[in-house]
Order: C-alpha cells, then structure tokens, then sequence
C-alpha cells in the first residue's frame, strides 16, 4: 500500500549527549530532589519515529530541569528504532522487532525465552518504571488529527486527563489487542493503585504544531505532580486551555484481518457520524458500519496495516465539560 508521507517540518535531535543516562540505565536520567512527592516520568521514544517527545525532553535535559520535590526521570525510550529513521521511509522507524507499545505485562517481560529488540529494552527500563508513580508518555499519531489524550479505561485516568486540561479530547479505551502498553503496565492500570499515567497524542508525527503540544502538556502535568515550579520550567510552554473537553468511551476496536481493509473517505481522526449503521470502511469485501448514533472514529490509520492492527477504534461521547471557568480563574 502506497500512501504520500507527511512533509518534515520539524528537526530530529542528536541524542548522542543523553546517552550514559544516571541510572545504569542508557537514555534514562532520575533526579531526585531529597524531599518528598511523587516520582514522575517523562518518557519519549516510545516509537522510534514519534519526534515530538523526543524534542521536549531533550530540552528538559539541556535546561537542567531539577525536581524540588519527590522525583523526576525524563526517558528516551525506543533509541533504536529512532537511529533508524529515513526520511524516504518515515513510517518503518516505529519499531525495529515489534512495538514498544505492545509488550507491557509482567508475564511477557518476565518470558527472558522471548526476545526482541523492544523486549530487551522494556526489561532493562522496567526497574525504573516500577518506581514511577505519575508517568507522562508523549506520542504522535500517523494521520494529522486534533491531539488527544489516551487515558486507558480506568475512571482515574480519566480524572487525571480532567485536571490537565488540555488536550480537550480524552480517550477512554481498553488498549490493543497485540499486547499492553506503558501506559497500562501493572499499577497504572490497577483501580486500587494510587499509580496513575497518561498517554498524549500530540498531532502528526512531523508536525509542527505536535511540538508545541508536547510542550504544553509536558509542563501541565510536571506542574500538576507538583514536582517543579511553574518558574521552572522554559518559558512560553504553557498554551490557553480549551473551552470544552470531551470525554470520549471506546466501545469497540476494528481490527484488520488481512491487507483487504479499507475506509470509506480519507478519515485522519475524530470525525463522527449521526447515524447509526454508516459504512465507515470494507474489510474483506464486508461493510464495517457505525454501531450507534454520533459515532467517533478515534486514529484511523492504513500506514500499519497488516492482519491483527487495529485500523481505528469507535468511540461514544460520554461527557463534555466545560472549561471556560477555570480559564477565568487562570487569568
């Protein structure tokens, strides 16, 4: 399948001087302040051709951001599917074996008779991510969409993404069925833990715009933890909050079943349809329809096609709230 790349507007990082990390871990740095609070991860790389996080943390490290409170480990995480980035070939840099994204529980990790090139590096990470309290996972999406936050589908991650504020979408889904990600890794997907994480989906891989959301939420959720300062962090990251934000309950994914898959109109993300019953896309021959009434499509994407991906997830609006008063209050 043929599809025309995004145009680059945005320039890779050497991350060459990140390399050591503090912690024995390469490409991972803790700081710890001394005083209590939460421990707080910023990690990038989760695929290796999702540059945006990769920026901002990379201008975290050069700014010698320090916690003063609790902990902070600001993380590169798939290096090396990024060193393999072509840009005549944007898209195969997500991963080098399989995706990061995808081999997130203890069992899979623990399996050390299965190996690849992500399973490797989740285990040499997992020491550190098994201490983290608040985890931020800054992502882009292969279609340019309106960003989003995913907040897995516990109602405290929903509660989570509320109090950020920005992206004014959040997702609530059940993850893949490939595998679990980061962002659902034991307490951050456990109701009874106090672990929380949020994953951002910030625009366009090349974007941009994308850029500037990493920012935004970066410095939103390191304010929120409580960990820095607002006069901590680089100035101008910060952008106005939406008017509104909705709350968005996956209800079912779409899952290909060979290269046979196609939609029914150039969807990139987040259009909605009135009616139940409208063909959205053709898998094997058979409609794929819209199950009810004022139907999401939440990431559509063919960039990854292949049997067993999910191509887009459906999506109900469960709530809107409305943010206007705390932007009052922020002015």
């Amino acid at each position: 399948m043929n599809m025309q790349a995004y145009p680059i507007e945005v320039e890779f990082p050497d991350l060459s001087a990140h390399a050591d990390g503090n912690t024995g871990i390469a490409y991972v740095h803790t700081f710890d302040s001394g005083q209590p609070g939460p421990h707080v991860m910023i990690n990038a790389l989760t695929h290796g051709n999702e540059v945006c996080g990769a920026i901002t943390v990379d201008a975290l490290l050069r700014s010698g951001l320090r916690p003063r409170r609790g902990k902070l480990t600001l993380s590169f995480a798939n290096v090396a599917a990024y060193a393999r980035f072509d840009p005549a070939t944007p898209d195969k840099a997500r991963f080098v074996d399989q995706d990061f994204n995808r081999v997130w529980t203890a069992a899979k990790l623990d399996d050390v008779t299965v190996r690849s090139s992500e399973l490797d590096r989740a285990r040499a990470m997992r020491p550190v991510i098994d201490t983290v309290d608040l985890l931020l996972d800054l992502h882009s999406m292969h279609e340019k969409s309106a960003p989003l936050i995913v907040a897995g589908p516990l109602r405290k991650g929903a509660e989570l993404a509320e109090r950020l504020g920005a992206p004014a979408t959040v997702i609530q889904d059940e993850g893949h069925p490939e595998g679990r990600r980061m962002r659902d890794y034991e307490g951050f997907g456990d109701d009874a833990s106090p672990k929380n994480a949020l994953l951002i989906e910030c625009g366009q891989h090349w974007e941009a715009s994308a850029v500037s959301v990493a920012r935004d939420c970066t410095a939103r959720f390191l304010l929120l933890s409580g960990v820095v300062d607002a006069a901590d962090l680089p100035a101008g990251w910060i952008a106005p909050l939406p008017e509104e934000m909705l709350i968005v309950r996956v209800t079912e994914a779409v899952v290909a079943k060979s290269m046979d898959f196609r939609f029914a109109g150039p969807y990139t993300g987040l259009e909605t349809f009135d009616k139940a019953g409208t063909v959205i896309a053709w898998s094997d021959g058979q409609p794929v329809s819209t199950p009810y009434d004022d139907c999401m499509l939440v990431m559509p994407s063919l960039r990854q096609l292949r049997a067993g991906v999910t191509v887009v997830r459906l999506g109900r609006i469960e709530r809107r709230i409305d943010l206007r008063s705390r932007q009052q209050e922020a002015c």
